[in-house]
């Protein structure tokens, strides 16, 4: 081979390899862009929440109470969503939405919580990011106004996951979060029941679960727990899995009910594992998952959605407080059928 023709084979060889090269990088960048766009999809938000589902019968209410309650879940939902639609993260709705229900004397979380044995409330509450699996939990909490905001610097601020009493309620006061007296959290209407020894409040648990316009999905729940409790029982709200659970993978969960059978049957998890593992979809996974509970002779209600924005409020019970914004921007609020 003479020079020019070494000139012309080396010129030819350089020309394909820079073609391959960039069509290398172009193939790359294509990937890289669709990529791109993939995680920067805009979802519709969507919010859900419940105000405990239990002993819930119609007759029991009159058309004033009914309004009240229904009022009650709409105020939170229209504000939860307006953040949403703002570009607000889910685990910031979810913790807003739980401290307007805290605030609220009609249900039992917060300010209006049942009483314990001792005429005392004790307060537990939760949150989970789906998008980290990052969670905190607090159980009997005595006098600090939003237990739901405990627990998001329980998730945030500590290494730990779940603290209980007294040592909960020193990280409070190193948070610089509100301390109450526990006669804040007492109504008057609470104060009568404890004192006539009524037990059967049908009132229950409230909680929240959010898709954000990200994708990202979250839960939290807070309650007062169960009526004329003793020996510093917690039920399943502030157990992660049990009460609360939300994994950008499959679902967000938040529950209410007889929470000693929820934990039993890792409820909330079990609704995620369905769906993971199972390959259910989210409303099947819930209504197996509340008859395993029934099959043990628990009762109760769930909320969730799913990864795509489908979302479902089941329970069985004779009622259930609760409302939806869906994809569709409609809200919804329901106590029974």
């Amino acid at each position: 081979m003479n020079f020019s023709s070494r000139n012309k084979f080396f010129l030819l060889s350089f020309t394909s390899l820079f073609l391959l090269a960039g069509g290398a990088l172009f193939f790359l960048s294509a990937g890289t862009k669709k990529q791109h766009d993939k995680t920067s999809e805009v979802h519709q938000p969507v919010l859900v929440i419940h105000g405990g589902a239990g002993n819930i019968k119609k007759g029991n209410y009159s058309k004033e109470q009914i309004a009240r309650y229904e009022a009650s879940l709409e105020r939170v939902l229209n504000s939860g969503y307006r953040l949403l639609q703002k570009g607000v993260a889910a685990v910031d709705v979810v913790e807003v939405c739980v401290s307007l229900l805290e605030n609220d004397s009609l249900f039992n979380a917060g300010k209006g919580a049942v009483l314990t044995a001792e005429g005392k409330a004790e307060l537990d509450a939760s949150i989970m990011d789906g998008k980290t699996r990052n969670a905190g939990a607090v159980a009997s909490i005595s006098s600090i106004k939003n237990p739901v905001q405990l627990a998001r610097k329980v998730m945030d601020s500590s290494v730990h996951v779940f603290l209980i009493g007294a040592g909960a309620e020193v990280f409070a006061a190193e948070q610089g979060l509100e301390k109450v007296p526990n006669d804040y959290f007492i109504t008057h209407r609470m104060k009568t029941k404890y004192q006539e020894s009524k037990q059967n409040d049908p009132r229950g648990t409230v909680g929240a679960v959010a898709l954000d316009k990200k994708g990202n999905l979250a839960a939290a729940t807070s309650t007062g727990g169960m009526w004329g409790k003793r020996f510093g029982r917690a039920g399943d709200v502030p157990v992660i899995g049990a009460g609360t659970y939300a994994d950008n993978r499959s679902c967000g969960v938040s529950c209410t009910g007889w929470g000693e059978f929820f934990i039993r049957n890792s409820v909330a998890f079990q609704v995620h594992a369905r769906m993971f593992f199972g390959k259910q979809n989210l409303n099947l996974a819930l209504l197996e998952t509340l008859e395993e509970v029934k099959s043990l002779g628990g009762d109760g209600g769930v909320i969730a959605i799913d990864k795509d924005g489908n979302y479902s409020l089941q329970y069985n019970t004779s009622g259930m407080f609760r409302g939806a914004i869906g994809k569709d921007g409609k809200i919804e609020v329901k106590i029974w059928e």
